[in-house]
C-alpha cells in the first residue's frame, strides 16, 4: 500500500530538517495522490527540478517507493517557473516543494532513478 502524498511530502520534511536543511511547500497538491515535484537551489543560483520518474522506471522489488528524475538543471529560474506551469495545466493536483538540504544531499532524501 503506498502512502498518501500529504503523509510522503511531510515525512520528507522532516528528513530535510533533521539534516538542518530548510524545506518549504510551494504548491500543495492533492492529498492522496498528487504528483511531486522538487527543487533545488545552490548557492550559485542554479536551480534544479526533480519530478516523477516515468512508470518504466519502477523496480518490481520495491513497487511502492516513489521515484525521480532530473527534469532540468538552469541559472534560469523563469524555465523552471515555465516548465511548472506546463505540470499544473496537465495536473492541477501537483506538489511543488523547494528543499535546500544541510548535511544529507538531495540524493538520500529522495529516491532519484539514475540516468
Amino acid at each position: 500500500m503506498r502512502v498518501t502524498t500529504d503523509l510522503w511530502v511531510s515525512a520528507m520534511l522532516r528528513r530535510v530538517f533533521s539534516s538542518s536543511g530548510f524545506a518549504a511547500v510551494i504548491q500543495r497538491g492533492a492529498t492522496e495522490a498528487g504528483a511531486v515535484f522538487v527543487l533545488t537551489r545552490d548557492r550559485f543560483g542554479e536551480v534544479t527540478l526533480f519530478g516523477p520518474a516515468p512508470q518504466t522506471s519502477y523496480d518490481e522489488a520495491r513497487p511502492d517507493e516513489r521515484l525521480f528524475s532530473k527534469l532540468e538543471t538552469t541559472l534560469d529560474e523563469e524555465a523552471v517557473n515555465t516548465r511548472l506551469e506546463r505540470e499544473r495545466k496537465f495536473d492541477p493536483d501537483i506538489w511543488v516543494v523547494e528543499v535546500e538540504p544541510g548535511s544529507v544531499p538531495i540524493e538520500e532524501l529522495i529516491a532519484i532513478r539514475a540516468s
